[in-house]
């Protein structure tokens, strides 16, 4: 998965980085509110991990805006030194899913991380996946439409199976690049609009088979299912910008 970490202590953010990099996922590190802020306009993250005191703003401040922008899908877990119920109380009242208190353990870190992934996550879990006509089968890496094989080929197979987990989910070109071809893999930005289209072809993501595919300018992807909400939109400034549904 992919998290981003908030956290004025260097020392700190490197060895939470390290420890999720350990446990197979991909860190992304932030010393002040406003650059977390900033990349949210461009980018998309599995989960957050945020201070309370920062440099230029309170973490109260961060979450709230983050909410704000995307909504309530996205879990956050509150990191700080305050431990009072109060304290507690106002984390979670503003919108953040978990509270840990400062000095961190990493063990539990990583526990609490895995328990919030996999609510707000459920498709990832499973080695069996149907969504609709669409049937994975992680295992066997196999896919098929209306009980027909599909034929695909590696990265094609591995940007399937992540974007009908992540369905109804703004996914940034980053972090599909990430997720499919690798951390700091130097991926042709074509390359992924290329293999989204094939995608679009070779599944048939129609209205009549139940999802589409859309590019969000400025943004990345997202895997529409008919009829249900999106549970992550573009941010507030970009709302207003052109959705264009990709022909193949």
């Amino acid at each position: 998965m992919r998290i981003a970490v908030l956290d004025d202590d260097l020392l700190l953010l490197e060895q939470i980085k390290g420890t999720l990099e350990c446990h197979h996922h991909v860190c992304h590190t932030y010393a002040d509110g406003t650059s977390l802020l900033k990349a949210l306009r461009h980018d998309t993250f599995d989960l957050l991990i945020v201070d309370w005191h920062l440099p230029d703003m309170e973490g109260t401040e961060v979450v709230q805006t983050v909410r704000d922008m995307s909504g309530m899908q996205l879990p956050i877990l509150f990191i700080t030194r305050r431990n009072d119920e109060r304290d507690v109380v106002e984390a979670l009242s503003r919108g953040a899913d978990d509270f840990m208190s400062k000095p961190l353990r990493m063990g539990e870190l990583v526990a609490r991380i895995t328990a919030l992934l996999r609510r707000a996550y459920p498709e990832s879990m499973g080695a069996r996946m149907t969504f609709g006509a669409y049937c994975f089968d992680a295992d066997k890496r196999s896919l098929s439409v209306h009980g027909q094989p599909i034929e695909l080929k590696h990265r094609e197979y591995e940007l399937a199976l992540f974007m009908f987990r992540n369905a109804g989910r703004l996914l940034s070109r980053t972090h599909l690049r990430e997720a499919v071809w690798g951390d700091g893999a130097e991926t042709p930005s074509r390359s992924l609009d290329t293999h989204m289209s094939r995608l679009r072809t070779k599944l048939e993501l129609t209205e009549d088979n139940g999802y589409t595919i859309s590019a969000i300018y400025g943004m990345g992807y997202r895997l529409d299912p008919l009829g249900a909400p999106a549970l992550h939109r573009a941010p507030a400034q970009q709302r207003a910008a052109a959705t264009e549904t990709l022909s193949g």
